[in-house]
C-alpha cells in the first residue's frame, strides 16, 4: 500500500491524521510501502499544525492535561513520541509539586512517566514542538539546504520525482513548516556530496506537512536549497532619551513630556545594505521615518515629546536580495508619557497647599479652645486672690 495507491491521505479521519507519523517500513521491499504509527495515548489538538497545539491524554476518553501537569522533560517526551521535534514553547507549566506526569526524559511514551491524579478542570497546558525540519549552510535559519529528521537522524531531503519540477508551492510548505514566512525560492540540485538522503513525495507534500511525507532512503546527491521570505534576521528596537529622565515599563518606556529622545533600530549583520523604517504614531504627520542602514543601524531622532509621540514604535527592516524586496519586522516598543519637572514641582506644591488648607481652620480652632482655657484658668486664680484678701 503506497501513498498513491487505493488508501490517500484524505480517506483517513481528521482525528486519526493528526495521530499518525507515517514512516515507511524497513522490511518492505517495495519503496512504496507505508507504515502507519499511531499514538493512542496522546495527541496535540486545535493547533496550527500537527506539533502544536492543546495536551490531550487517553484515560478511557481523551482527556485534557491542565496547567502545572506538565514539566520540560515530559514535554520532550511528548514531542518525541509525536515523532516532532524539541518542544519550543510550553505554557502552563507550573511547580514540579503541582506536576501530573514526573518523567526523567528517556521515556519513548508520556503514558510511561509515573503520575498522579489527572486534574479535573482548569484550562489545558499548550505546547509547541519543533517540526523535525531545518535549513542548514544558509545565512540564516530561514534559508539553506533541506534536513529532515526521521526515524531519529537528521539526512538531506531529495524529491523523489527526478524528472518533476520542485514548484514553489512545494517550497511554501517547508517555509510554513518551519515559521519562516512565504516562498521565495526553491530548486532542485545534484551537485551535493553522495550521503544517504530521505526521499520526500513533491504530491505528498501538497497535501500535507513534509514530516508526513518522508518514505524512503537511499544514497544520492540530489537535494533541495530553500529560500523563505523571513530568511532576514529581526530587527531590535530600542529608545534612549538625551536630556531628561526615562522609566523602563514591562512593555516599553515611560519618558517626560518636552524631553528629546531616540530610537534605534538595529540588525545583526548579515547582509549590506538595506533600509529601516519606523512606524510610529506620528507617521499619520507625514514625516519621514525611512532611513539607510548605517552599520546595520538607523537612529530617529524626536524633540519636545508631547502627547502625539504616545503609542507604539516597531522597525521594520527593508533589503533587495536575490532579486526580491524582503522585509523583517521587530517587536514592538511602547512608549508612554509623564509629567516634566516643572509640573512635577507644581503638582507637589499644589498637594501641600490643600494639605494646608485642610490643617490650618484645624490648628486655628485648637489655638483658639487653648486661648479659652488659658482665660478660665486666669479667672480662677483671680476669685481665689480676692476670697484670700
Amino acid at each position: 500500500m503506497g501513498p498513491y495507491g487505493p488508501w490517500v491521505l484524505e480517506d483517513t479521519a481528521a482525528s486519526a491524521v493528526r495521530d499518525c507519523v507515517f514512516d515507511s517500513s524497513s522490511s518492505s521491499s517495495s519503496p512504496w510501502g507505508l507504515e502507519v504509527k499511531c499514538s493512542d495515548s496522546v495527541r496535540l489538538v486545535s493547533g496550527p499544525s500537527l506539533c502544536s497545539g492543546s495536551v490531550q491524554i487517553w484515560d478511557q476518553s481523551w482527556t485534557w492535561v491542565c496547567e502545572g501537569a506538565l514539566d520540560q522533560q515530559g514535554a520532550e517526551v511528548l514531542c518525541r513520541e509525536l515523532g516532532c521535534g524539541a518542544p519550543s514553547l510550553l505554557q502552563g507549566a507550573l511547580s514540579p509539586l503541582e506536576q501530573t506526569f514526573h518523567c526523567e526524559g528517556h521515556e519513548s511514551a508520556l503514558m510511561d512517566c509515573p503520575r498522579s491524579e489527572t486534574c479535573s478542570s482548569g484550562a489545558a497546558v499548550n505546547l509547541t514542538c519543533s517540526e523535525p525540519l531545518r535549513l542548514v549552510g544558509g545565512a540564516s535559519r530561514c534559508a539553506g539546504t533541506v534536513e529532515v529528521r526521521h526515524r531519529g537522524e537528521w539526512r538531506r531531503m531529495k524529491p523523489y520525482e527526478y524528472k518533476r519540477l520542485w514548484a514553489l508551492e512545494d517550497t511554501a510548505v517547508v517555509c510554513r513548516d518551519l515559521n519562516c514566512g512565504s516562498a521565495v525560492y526553491g530548486e532542485k540540485r545534484e551537485d551535493f556530496p553522495q550521503s544517504p538522503v530521505w526521499s520526500v513525495s513533491s504530491d505528498c507534500v501538497k497535501k500535507s506537512a513534509v514530516r508526513d511525507c518522508v518514505y524512503d532512503s537511499s544514497s544520492s546527491s540530489w537535494g533541495l536549497e530553500v529560500k523563505c521570505s523571513d530568511l532576514l534576521n529581526r530587527p531590535v528596537i530600542s529608545l534612549s532619551v538625551s536630556d531628561g529622565v526615562s522609566e523602563a515599563l514591562p512593555q516599553g518606556v515611560r519618558v517626560l513630556l518636552g524631553s528629546k529622545f531616540r530610537v534605534k533600530c538595529s540588525v545583526e549583520p548579515q547582509y549590506p545594505g538595506g533600509s529601516f523604517q519606523l512606524l510610529s504614531p506620528t507617521a499619520p504627520l507625514g514625516q519621514n521615518h525611512t532611513l539607510p542602514a548605517v552599520n546595520h543601524s538607523a537612529h530617529f531622532l524626536f524633540s519636545d515629546t508631547g502627547p502625539a509621540h504616545k503609542g507604539n514604535y516597531t522597525c521594520v527592516y527593508h533589503l533587495h536580495v536575490f532579486n526580491h524586496n524582503l522585509s523583517s519586522q521587530s517587536p514592538s516598543l511602547q512608549l508612554s508619557l509623564g509629567a516634566s519637572d516643572s509640573a512635577l514641582i507644581i503638582r507637589v506644591l499644589l498637594i501641600l497647599l490643600l494639605k494646608l488648607l485642610y490643617i490650618l481652620p484645624m490648628l486655628y480652632y485648637y489655638c483658639k479652645v487653648r486661648a479659652r482655657g488659658g482665660a478660665r484658668e486666669r479667672t480662677s486664680l483671680d476669685l481665689d486672690q480676692f476670697r484670700s484678701t
